[in-house]
């Protein structure tokens, strides 16, 4: 006897938790029912990433090292199994780097003084990403990554046409040790969601690699309030797309003191 499918509705990812949208509203995609973010989802999404801020940032980086190794592990919904190998291996790339940002991107400098002069990286805080239309896993790892490995939050809207991928990532972080807030993943119209990410006066910086053709609204809309616009590679992996994220901090302290 054939019965019919339950079919599941793919939620949000806010705050460690996973809510249907406010507005009751779903999409269909890659044959699923998902949830659809509104303005409300994506303001609360930015309020949790805030209140998550302080503790991820506080840790030490060997401890976010560690947390991001315990988060490679990834579901199917993708282009394949090499693309789930290569999202793994980007985690832990990106993982083994947590513990050595101060030394490649800091400095000692050289000044005309008694003083020790030295350059320290910083997380920004807040980072809104739209994450690449394609590869559904491997894109979205690539531009998650080097923003929460050097201490920040993010706010992720989805590939709007295969968006499973994130949700079932969303799934994985959720049973790791990623504090509730660090990772928040929206699904929903990128239409709709991206210019209210980008004039979001609480959002430091913008990574707009999935933007398409948006880039120069959602730029005019991000200098609003100075936010840092990141132009990143979809798929690719350096330490400088986790510099990107950083700010850089200069400390003069005397000599003797």
């Amino acid at each position: 006897m054939s019965r019919l499918p339950v079919r599941k509705t793919y939620k949000l990812f806010i705050g460690g938790e996973f809510p249907r949208s406010e507005s009751g509203r779903t999409y269909e995609a890659e044959g699923q029912n998902v949830a659809r973010a509104s303005r409300k989802d994506l303001r609360d999404a930015v309020r949790a990433a805030r209140g998550a801020f302080g503790k991820w940032a506080g840790m030490t980086a060997y401890n976010r090292g560690q947390v991001l190794y315990r988060g490679a592990e990834f579901a199917e919904f993708c282009s394949g199994p090499k693309e789930v190998e290569r999202s793994i291996d980007r985690v832990v790339w990106y993982a083994g780097w947590a513990d050595k940002l101060a030394q490649v991107l800091g400095s000692s400098n050289p000044v005309a003084g008694p003083y020790f002069n030295f350059t320290v990286p910083e997380p920004t805080g807040v980072v809104g990403i739209l994450a690449p239309p394609e590869p559904a896993l491997a894109g979205l790892v690539s531009r998650v990554a080097p923003a929460i490995v050097g201490g920040n939050a993010v706010v992720v809207v989805a590939s709007e046409l295969h968006p499973l991928a994130a949700v079932e990532l969303a799934e994985v972080l959720a049973t790791a040790d990623v504090p509730g807030g660090v990772v928040n993943i929206l699904t929903g119209r990128r239409d709709e969601l991206a210019p209210v990410l980008a004039s979001h006066m609480d959002v430091n910086a913008l990574d707009v690699s999935g933007a398409d053709g948006q880039v120069p609204e959602l730029e005019e809309l991000a200098a609003e309030n100075v936010k840092r616009v990141v132009h990143g590679a979809p798929d690719d992996q350096s330490p400088w797309e986790i510099a990107g994220f950083l700010e850089l901090k200069t400390v003069w302290h005397p000599i003797g003191v």
